[in-house]
């Protein structure tokens, strides 16, 4: 990296992560936002330039984006022990968080006072999902062949069940082929791509490129990111719910361009639909929890994990279950992202300048809006008709207001959340 003024000692960048792991609310555009604040405006430890390409590089990836940025800042700083230190502490006291409130959920959410709490959540995470394909499909949606990708994405995923990585490997596809030979029916797609300004040329730790290195990341990387589930299936079996949550959060990692909100969409077409793990109105109330807590909105799938294992593990403590297929897919869900940027870091240039690429993903972001709608339809129809009958009024008005005051007047997600749960408590309480 080129020096810089103030560059930081390893120790005082390791105190910055771990900071950043505690106050990281407000989603993945939240934490971008606090990062650069942080780092490039306020202590000046990164160039602007240098954090503009990493956050282009990291859009290009699956997987959780804030996380990865501050994994690839972490290396621009001090290579890969900076990296690992950086995108650790950026995830683990959201892991600590999110165990301890999975737990408390599974062991007393039937109870009438936590149960008052979930009750209002639920129309405010409805109303925030309906709000994210709102602000989604305004920045991706550019042109008519985009929207109607989103539609057929839709129908694919509510109507047809179509899975959810066919549906991004089919866009991708079409996308780069549309790049290829008629490039403006997707047209200003991720301008920032081409008007930022290259990179400083003696960049980071100048990495050798070449097969040697790329073997050697991909060899460790793989055996670290499988070993728990290998091991796993040879202690318990192949059949065992530990490997099958290893294996579909795996999946997750590799095929969910777009954001958490695109996770959503598979893991609740998985989990909820296929497996029948969990309960639509248990998903929802685990992304109220991940919205409320600091850390990536991807800290959701411990929180489906958990509830999974808890549930269906026998001849295990329920606790010591969840406990496990909740780590167990927060290891599978965070190690990709480390061997994306240590493995694509060096050529974060070539990437950033293929528009065939550019395009393809512009695709595939088209085709997470409706994937995203799938998931607020699904939630809004479980939040307003309950399993248990009947209409809902109460959460309509909450959920309306909640849309309204997000869409309309701005408010913040944490005081949405936390005032919707405080209004369901004393309504089912005390009214």
């Amino acid at each position: 990296m080129e020096p810089t003024s103030q560059r930081p000692t390893f120790t005082e960048a390791m105190r910055y992560w771990l900071k950043l792991g505690f106050i990281s609310f407000g989603g993945p555009t939240g934490q971008i936002a606090i990062m650069h604040r942080d780092i490039v405006d306020r202590k000046k430890w990164v160039d602007e330039d240098h954090f503009l390409h990493a956050l282009n590089f990291c859009m290009l990836l699956p997987g959780p984006e804030a996380q990865q940025l501050a994994t690839y800042n972490g290396w621009l700083l001090h290579g890969t022990r900076g990296g690992l230190v950086a995108g650790v502490l950026f995830v683990l006291p959201a892991v600590f968080i999110l165990w301890g409130l999975a737990w408390l959920y599974a062991a007393y959410g039937t109870t009438p006072s936590v149960a008052a709490f979930f009750y209002g959540l639920k129309p405010a995470v409805a109303a925030i999902v309906a709000e994210a394909v709102i602000r989604i499909g305004r920045k991706s949606l550019k042109t008519r062949f985009l929207l109607a990708l989103a539609a057929a994405s839709f129908i694919g995923i509510y109507f047809l069940h179509v899975p959810f990585p066919a549906i991004v490997f089919s866009a991708g596809l079409i996308g780069f082929l549309a790049g290829a030979y008629a490039p403006s029916l997707i047209n200003t797609v991720n301008q920032n791509n081409h008007s930022q300004p290259a990179a400083s040329k003696n960049s980071a730790e100048a990495v050798p490129t070449g097969w040697l290195r790329t073997l050697k990341i991909l060899g460790l990387g793989l055996t670290i990111w499988f070993l728990p589930i290998i091991a796993l299936g040879i202690g318990r079996g192949w059949d065992d719910i530990f490997v099958k949550i290893g294996v579909l959060f795996t999946k997750a990692a590799v095929v969910t361009f777009g954001g958490a909100y695109a996770v959503l969409g598979y893991i609740g077409q998985q989990a909820v639909v296929q497996h029948g793990w969990i309960t639509p109105e248990q998903m929802i109330d685990g992304l109220g929890l991940a919205e409320t807590t600091p850390g990536p909105l991807i800290m959701v799938n411990q929180f489906v994990a958990y509830l999974a294992a808890y549930q269906h593990t026998p001849g295990f403590s329920p606790a010591l279950a969840g406990a496990i297929g909740g780590l167990l897919a927060t290891w599978v869900t965070f190690v990709p992202s480390f061997i994306w940027i240590f493995l694509g870091a060096p050529y974060v240039e070539r990437i950033k300048g293929n528009r065939k690429l550019t395009l393809a993903l512009a695709a595939i972001t088209a085709a997470v809006v409706g994937v995203v709608l799938n998931l607020a339809v699904i939630f809004t129809r479980h939040t307003l008709v309950p399993n248990s009958g009947g209409f809902d009024w109460f959460a309509l008005v909450v959920g309306g207001t909640a849309f309204v005051g997000l869409t309309r007047l701005k408010w913040g997600m944490v005081p949405v959340i936390i005032g919707s749960a405080l209004v369901g408590f004393i309504w089912r309480m005390y009214l």
